[in-house]
């Protein structure tokens, strides 16, 4: 029962030392997401890193769309006794001040992609509601996230090109997560295995940010459409004294790109509990594909919680440009996508969306069905 320095810390949750999470289930994580971008179309950052306890590993990824090119850098190492290094090979995240300001960094490297950004949040950060989902009688989803819309300062690297970052344009959304889902090698299905592949997952997360506040909306199907998961509100900006605001039901109506299942316009309208209407209207710019690389989807060379040794760093390049690549990587799609409002505001922020199996309301009756 080793100790660590978050021991000196008067924050236990449990009877033992923080080097043992609540759980031993072998998925309990611990993670940081960030996205960044020009509030245009020109890149799109996304980076991550995760803690595995009980798998003792620590991983990072950073990827970027510029040009017809992702890059992503990556890297894993033993994780040891002390959760307060947040560092992974040439990544680092730094909490600044507490659900307000953080850093990250990707040093120099033969890879040609790096930066250091400061993160200031501009909205209280949002706790979503718990997410718990369980196959047969085994929990595989138990985690708790919260969302915060914010602005970056700072510099960042990419093709031969260096940007200074000003929080007039640079804004993104950060997540903190933790909890259980899977991560890592696949474990044995058990009676799993007679699951026929008629099932699908549609899952949708919607930070849309705004001058003055974040609409975030949240939802996920099964193959009927039948919902799950849902969540919408209007979260005004630091400093603006109002309340949050519930904006009901989301319905989306999206369109998809001919032979693909990318996006290619969404519309989101809302079942206001005043009555009043409101929708929004996403037009994507540019996508990073989590699939390629970063861990999210797992592969059999890399994942997230995947021991690759005791300490390893790597970087990869895809040519998104070409249609072929980008159907190969397209499932869970970061889609950078500028927001219109039918009340008149424009603004910035992602669309993670994923659609995969079978979803019968967009007419994907097969699991490798594509629109028309």
């Amino acid at each position: 029962m080793p100790l660590s320095p978050l021991d000196d810390l008067l924050a236990h949750q449990t009877t033992e030392t923080f080097d043992y999470v609540f759980t031993s289930d072998r998925n309990f994580y611990d993670r940081y997401y960030f996205n960044a971008h020009a509030s245009s179309d020109e890149l799109f950052l996304v980076a991550g890193m995760g803690q595995y306890p009980n798998l003792g590993v620590t991983d990072a990824f950073a990827s970027i769309s510029h040009g017809d090119t992702l890059y992503v850098v990556r890297a894993s190492r033993e994780l040891g006794s002390d959760r307060l290094d947040t560092t992974v090979g040439p990544f680092g995240v730094e909490v600044v001040e507490g659900l307000r300001t953080l850093r990250l960094r990707l040093d120099e490297n033969e890879w040609g992609v790096a930066f250091d950004l400061t993160f200031e949040g501009v909205i209280p950060a949002l706790l979503e509601p718990k997410h718990t989902t369980r196959q047969f009688s085994r929990i595989t989803m138990d985690s708790s996230r919260f969302a915060q819309v914010g602005r970056y300062s700072g510099t960042l690297t990419v093709a031969g090109q260096t940007y200074a970052v000003t929080p007039d344009r640079w804004k993104g959304v950060r997540d903190r997560s933790w909890g259980i889902r899977p991560v890592g090698e696949p474990v044995p299905p058990g009676i799993g295995v007679k699951v026929q592949r008629s099932h699908g997952f549609f899952h949708n997360w919607i930070p849309m940010q705004f001058d003055d506040f974040m609409i975030k909306v949240f939802f996920e199907e099964d193959a009927d459409g039948n919902r799950f998961m849902e969540e919408s509100k209007k979260i005004y900006n630091l400093g603006i004294d109002k309340p949050v605001e519930e904006l009901g039901e989301p319905r989306h109506a999206f369109t998809y790109t001919s032979g693909t299942r990318e996006l290619e316009k969404a519309v989101i309208t809302f079942d206001h509990p005043s009555g009043e209407a409101l929708s929004a209207t996403c037009h994507p710019l540019r996508t990073v594909y989590l699939a390629a690389g970063s861990g999210y989807l797992p592969a059999p060379d890399w994942g997230h919680g995947m021991y690759r040794g005791e300490r390893v760093v790597q970087g990869l390049r895809y040519d998104v440009g070409d249609p072929a690549v980008r159907k190969q990587y397209s499932l869970l799609n970061e889609t950078l996508c500028r927001f219109e409002l039918s009340s008149g505001e424009v603004g910035y922020g992602m669309h993670e969306n994923m659609c995969l199996g079978i979803y019968r309301p967009y007419g994907f009756d097969a699991p490798e069905a594509v629109a028309p």
